[in-house]
C-alpha cells in the first residue's frame, strides 16, 4: 500500500505493517492532497519545510515503511534524505540521487499533453498516433469497411 504524508500518517503505517501489510510512504509533492499545497509546486525549498521533510522521512522509516517516494523536491534535499535513511527512496521529480526512479506512464508515453512537468522526459508521442488510429477506426466503422467477414466468426 502507498500512503501519502509523513509524520501525520506514521500511526497508520505502524498499524498496517504490524498486520503484515507492506507500506510505501510518499512525501514531498503528494498528488492526492495537491490542493492543500496550493497546486503542483516544488516542496521543501525553504529551510523549515526541508527540515520537516527530512524528519518525515525518518519518521515513516521508523514506523515501518519499506520504501519512500520523494516527489517534487529539490535534488539536494532528495540526496540528503536518501543518505539519511536505510530504506530505498524512489524519485519522481526529485533528481538523480534516489535509489530508484518512477514516471507516470501517461507522461512517459506522451499521452497527457495539458502540461509538461520539468522532470518528465517523454520517450514517445503517442497522443498523435492514438488520435490518428481512433480517427481511422471511426472512419472505417462509419463507411462499413470495419468489420469485414474475415474479422468475424462462422
Amino acid at each position: 500500500m502507498k500512503l501519502e504524508g509523513g509524520a501525520r500518517v506514521a500511526d497508520r503505517i505502524e498499524v498496517l505493517t504490524r498486520h503484515d501489510i507492506p507500506v510505501m510512504a510518499h512525501i514531498g509533492l503528494t498528488p492526492q492532497s495537491v490542493h492543500r499545497m496550493g497546486g503542483y509546486k516544488v516542496q521543501g525549498r525553504g529551510t523549515s519545510q526541508a527540515k520537516q521533510l527530512l524528519a518525515d522521512a525518518k519518521t515513516v522509516e521508523s514506523a515501518g515503511a519499506f520504501s519512500l517516494v520523494l516527489e517534487g523536491i529539490p535534488i539536494s534535499l532528495a540526496k540528503k534524505i536518501t543518505q539519511s535513511i536505510k530504506i530505498p527512496t524512489i524519485g519522481i521529480g526529485a533528481g538523480p540521487y534516489c535509489d530508484g526512479q518512477v514516471l507516470v506512464l501517461h507522461d512517459l508515453l506522451g499521452l497527457f499533453t495539458r502540461f509538461h512537468p520539468k522532470f518528465v522526459r517523454r520517450y514517445a508521442d503517442l497522443t498523435s498516433t492514438i488520435t490518428e488510429a481512433v480517427r481511422r477506426y471511426k472512419s472505417d466503422v462509419e463507411s462499413g469497411k470495419f468489420p469485414t467477414e474475415e474479422e468475424g466468426y462462422e
